[in-house]
């Protein structure tokens, strides 16, 4: 955190509110809403949590169907677990690292529900086009903007293409509230009160007004209630249907206080990761072996949340170099397993082959380099110069020597 997040935090926790006030959360829902365009925005604990209420929202039945995108955070597709609909994994692009149009296209039927798409690394890849998809079938469109804080397709923000974005400000994401926090835009008003009453533990309930309000005599009272009682719709409304029983999802103040702080900041932030990406490109471009992945489309902003490459070179086994970067001194976290092939998800009929681009990338070929405003270009060239020295000493001495086995789709998939 900077000077101007600490003074932020330290005026709320210095004020005579109490950190639960909601002044700060107000202000950080409108400031974010005018930062992306949407109409309507709800802070939330997590993105964990948006996404939660996201896929609530759509109030999933047997029959229905959810595509989503296998290459992902485990976050994405977990309130699905909890639902009656089938989930179906998409495959993705090469190009983009994110849900293929065409095989989205290729999965849809007349019971598909929603989308949700991943921004995967910050690029919003195939978007305009899955937008489009969705609105003439009539399907929910839900973007997980984790990684997308600061982009833009065509001008317009991520998390206003589809029904609802989900956003998150972990203490990894482009701007955080305090190690935890997300958010909510969407533009269907009538979610703006059941997200509110869901996150601070009401049920999401259909509640009627009841045409004479019960008296405390109905209750077996002998006196009335306190002003302090917390009698919430007791004695007003009866219930008609419980969807779901609520969360416990508010943000606190001193968390949005930062996140507005930080927020001001947020483009600068990005281009820091911008240039440094380019740098990445220009240093990897000359690498044998090596491909950049697509960043975007002309006039299209990317967040440059993750860096990621794909190697070419069949030979290259892509464990073992993410070994040899992290003896080089590169810290190699490899983002992200898929969906399907976890144990969860092979419990509702995932299995290999379901994905076959996506499987084959992670695999083999996927790799992500550190990538922070905090670094320099230095820290960079130092980066791309490992990468070198970590291929050229696979190539120098043969796999088996180095007590490699099989492809690690094979091994993986038994």
């Amino acid at each position: 955190m900077q000077s101007e997040d600490i003074e932020a935090m330290m005026a709320v926790l210095q004020s005579d509110r109490h950190l639960s006030d909601g002044t700060n959360v107000t202000a950080f829902e409108q400031a974010f809403a005018d930062y992306v365009g949407s109409p309507h925005a709800v802070a939330v604990s997590s993105c964990t949590m948006a996404l939660e209420l996201a896929v609530r929202s759509l109030e999933l039945r047997p029959e229905d169907e959810v595509i989503t995108t296998p290459l992902t955070f485990q976050a994405t597709a977990a309130p699905l677990l909890d639902t009656p609909a089938v989930v179906k994994f998409a495959d993705i692009s090469e190009s983009t690292l994110c849900l293929d149009p065409r095989s989205v296209v290729d999965n849809i039927t007349e019971r598909t529900r929603a989308v949700i798409t991943t921004h995967y690394g910050g690029l919003c890849g195939g978007l305009e086009e899955l937008s489009r998809i969705t609105r003439e079938r009539g399907i929910f469109l839900i973007e997980d903007c984790a990684h997308a804080l600061g982009a833009k397709v065509a001008g317009h923000s991520a998390g206003t293409w589809g029904d609802i974005g989900c956003w998150s400000f972990h203490s990894l994401k482009n701007i955080s509230t305090l190690g935890q926090g997300g958010m909510l835009t969407f533009r269907n008003p009538s979610l703006d009160s059941r997200f509110r009453a869901a996150r601070s533990i009401n049920p999401d309930a259909r509640f009627s007004l009841r045409e004479e309000p019960y008296s405390f005599d109905h209750f077996g009272r002998a006196t009335l209630p306190r002003p302090e009682t917390h009698e919430k719709n007791a004695y007003t409304h009866d219930c008609e249907e419980v969807i779901r029983g609520g969360l416990n999802a508010q943000m606190s103040d001193p968390a949005a206080a930062v996140g507005r702080s930080q927020l001001k900041r947020l483009d600068s932030l990005v281009e820091k990761r911008r240039r440094l990406a380019n740098r990445l490109d220009e240093k990897l471009t000359n690498i044998e072996g090596v491909r950049t992945v697509q960043h975007k489309s002309d006039g299209d902003v990317h967040a440059h949340h993750l860096y990621a490459f794909l190697l070419d070179d069949i030979t290259i086994d892509r464990d073992q170099l993410a070994r040899d970067l992290e003896m080089l001194g590169v810290q190699i976290v490899l983002r992200y397993f898929p969906l399907h092939l976890l144990p969860e998800w092979r419990l509702h009929g995932g299995r290999i082959g379901l994905t076959p681009i996506a499987e084959d990338i992670w695999f083999r070929r996927l790799m992500n380099l550190p990538l922070s405003p905090q670094l320099t270009f230095e820290d960079v060239d130092f980066m791309a110069q490992a990468l070198e020295d970590a291929l050229m000493l696979q190539r120098s001495e043969p796999l088996l020597s180095r007590g490699s086995c099989q492809p690690r789709v094979e091994s993986d998939a038994r």
